[in-house]
């Protein structure tokens, strides 16, 4: 796998990034103004999470003109779900042994052994 996911899931733990994040998907390209018309917060505050997007390497800006246009760049989501697809198989793998185990430890079933008092 390539990087630590953390930035990533940082980054993605806020709803408005998450919303930027979709419009970026959606819609390549959008400035932080287009940004800010489609969201119930400030140019300021769109620049703001961009910017985390960007330290998280999910988002690219590329200058034009006197805008920024901003870019989504899936490689680090690809890289959390990997970690989430490995991760989750450990778990699955251990879920399952103590499974095993518990129904190989279980007591008997009623009929079986009995404590008479």
């Amino acid at each position: 796998m390539a990087g630590d996911p953390g930035p990533v899931f940082a980054a993605l733990a806020d709803p408005t990034r998450r919303e930027v994040v979709r419009l970026l998907a959606e819609r390549p390209g959008l400035t932080a103004s287009a940004l800010a018309t489609e969201l119930p917060i400030s140019r300021q505050a769109i620049a703001k999470h961009l910017a985390q997007l960007r330290e998280a390497g999910l988002a690219a800006a590329e200058p034009a003109g006197r805008e920024t246009r901003y870019t989504l760049t899936p490689a680090p989501l690809g890289d959390a779900m990997a970690w989430m697809v490995q991760t989750g198989g450990r778990w699955d793998d251990r879920l399952a042994r103590l499974q095993a185990r518990v129904a190989s430890s279980s007591p008997p079933g009623p009929g079986g052994s009995s404590s008479a008092a």
